[in-house]
């Protein structure tokens, strides 16, 4: 009877652990968890003319790459609930400059909008970018915590004009480099998220550089520190918690090839790889295997030292995702599984593009790309929105003879703005004008001249509200300002756009301090000691964009702010490209 027990026992035993193999085995599987990124939003709620450049994967080599209609918050959304759906477990990330520098249905409500469409889009955590800085640090927590900010008649931006009402961002932004005068954090270094019982710290970090690009009387009292550091000094503080998978969200990154010609963004090799993540990335703790970023508005997929380092374009137009898995056993997350970088096709996507780049795209997203659909909620309300915009938007308010874009040393874009800021100020006793090349947001495309230009195309191309100032400088002064432009780190000058009463020459080859000649104001040559009247606009008047040089300025006398220069200018008569060179580049 004993033996027959015994062997009861042991058939019992057995059989509970073929019963129990599934849960053992479910418990000991690593979590799945999907990282869908987003970078660079900049407000594009609508897809406008958004397009992206992108190889033709069944063309031969040296084929030119297909023109693909891209974008929109609406398409964004519905390839984020696609991917979404993959996974049981998903995180949906921001690399910052999500508002900023924005077209006008964000704008015109101080960026409200594209924060509500955020919160339904289902983002969670987010860096700051620079541009999340252009009003201020008040207006930013005012943006992150919600309610109304008050507005004057006069204002063109209204805070809970559509529908009375403002309740903030829904998801987490994040700063970990980012200290006031008391060494505390304004906005949070860190958060945790947890999937199926494993803690994942996620970190954010914001361009160093920073201050060189936004109101300095903005971010009065703060630091940005070094971003490697800070991120590391967070991750110490995550690991005293338990926490031992991270990631890292940089409003950093870097750029493929040269501007001639750019790398694809889905080469995980990622050759001519440059720029200031690449520095960042090798420093940072172990535990941290995804790097999300922007700011380049570049797209990249690279694995480099065992890290992903990724970015999706900008302005709505891509969407990188990574799957990784958590180790259920010491908590840690195992290198990626997997990653891609999608387009954000939309309803405006060629049919033929968009089979073309699903069939090459690898399981799972080759599904995703070919049956997403916009979100007719998101649709619904980005309508909404551009409605209560349309009637200022789409006011003409001028015509072109031509696109006006902003290539070239000197642009037409450029060249177009300076002469407007100096128009507008000719009257206050300025003898040229100056304007910041980051300042000029946007091109006007004129496919078939002449073309009108409305209030919300003007307004895209100057959205951020500074009013112009007329400062004295003596010739050495701007001399040397314009010595300034010289930056190492990229290879290339950032060149102030001059007016047309401003030309000089600038020779590559030449010493440091010797490369601008022939510097004239109004066709006659700079004197280095005589004073000069410069229109420059508020930002720059600061030292903004780097140009530190222009705080030098004296005598400053305000003028109107320089959106309504160009308008006025528009209005005045038909702007053509002007295809004049104001600044000779000698290489």
């Amino acid at each position: 009877m004993k033996n027959l027990f015994r062997i009861a026992t042991r058939a019992a035993i057995t059989a509970l652990s073929f019963a129990g193999a599934p849960l053992l085995a479910a418990q000991l599987d690593p979590v799945p968890v999907r990282i869908i990124g987003i970078n660079d939003f900049h407000g594009h709620l609508e897809a406008g003319n958004n397009v992206l450049f992108l190889k033709d994967p069944t063309a031969a080599a040296g084929t030119p790459d297909l023109r693909v209609n891209v974008g929109s918050a609406a398409a964004m959304s519905g390839i984020m609930k696609s991917l979404r759906a993959g996974s049981p477990f998903s995180l949906t990330i921001g690399g910052g400059d999500l508002v900023g520098a924005s077209p006008l249905v964000s704008s015109l409500f101080r960026h409200e909008t594209t924060i509500e469409i955020l919160n339904e889009m289902g983002l969670d955590v987010s860096t700051v970018g620079n541009h999340e800085f252009d009003a201020g640090l008040v207006e930013l927590q005012r943006l992150i915590k919600g309610g109304c900010a008050a507005t004057k008649p006069a204002d063109i931006a209204a805070s809970c004009a559509s529908d009375g009402r403002y309740g903030g961002a829904k998801f987490t932004y994040l700063a970990s480099n980012v200290v006031d005068a008391q060494g505390k954090h304004p906005i949070a270094p860190y958060t945790i998220k947890t999937f199926d019982g494993i803690r994942v710290g996620i970190i954010g970090a914001v361009t160093k550089t920073t201050p060189q690009m936004v109101v300095p009387s903005g971010i009065a009292g703060l630091t940005f520190q070094d971003e490697a550091e800070a991120v590391n000094r967070a991750a110490d503080a995550l690991r005293a918690l338990g926490v031992r998978s991270m990631i890292a969200t940089f409003h950093e990154g870097i750029e493929l090839g040269t501007n001639a010609k750019r790398g694809d963004w889905n080469d995980t090799t990622c050759p001519e790889a440059h720029g200031p993540l690449l520095d960042i990335a090798k420093r940072l703790a172990p535990e941290i295997k995804v790097v999300h970023s922007a700011h380049t508005h570049q797209g990249y997929r690279c694995e480099i030292g065992g890290r992903l380092l990724i970015s999706g374009t900008s302005y709505a137009r891509g969407i990188s995702v990574v799957d990784v898995e958590l180790d259920r056993s010491t908590g840690a997350m195992l290198p990626p599984v997997r990653s891609y970088n999608l387009p954000v096709v939309n309803e405006r996507t060629d049919p033929a593009q968009r089979a073309k780049l699903a069939g090459a795209a690898p399981a799972p997203f080759d599904a995703v790309l070919r049956d997403a659909k916009p979100d007719a909620s998101i649709a619904a309300k980005v309508a909404k929105f551009a409605a209560l915009v349309a009637p200022k938007a789409d006011r003409p308010i001028g015509r072109i003879g031509g696109a006006i874009t902003r290539s070239g040393n000197d642009s037409s874009a450029g060249r177009l703005v300076a002469d407007s800021q100096y128009a507008a100020t000719k009257s206050l006793g300025a003898q040229a004008a100056l304007m910041n090349p980051g300042g000029i947001r946007a091109n006007f495309e004129c496919a078939a001249p002449p073309c009108t230009v409305t209030f919300g195309q003007a307004f895209t191309m100057q959205p951020f509200g500074n009013s112009l100032v007329v400062v004295s400088y003596t010739g050495t002064q701007l001399k040397d300002m314009l010595e300034s432009q010289w930056k190492g780190t990229s290879g290339e000058p950032r060149f102030l756009q001059p007016s047309e009463t401003f030309t000089y020459t600038w020779t590559d080859s030449a010493a440091p301090g010797s490369r601008v000649t022939d510097l004239r104001i109004g066709g006659e040559p700079v004197q280095p000691q005589r004073k000069y009247r410069i229109t420059v606009n508020s930002f720059l008047a600061e030292g903004g964009d780097g140009f530190t040089a222009t705080r030098d300025g004296t005598e400053p006398v305000g003028g109107g702010q320089d959106i309504d220069a160009l308008l006025a200018w528009l209005g005045a008569g038909d702007r053509n490209p002007d295809g004049a060179a104001r600044i000779n580049r000698v290489k």
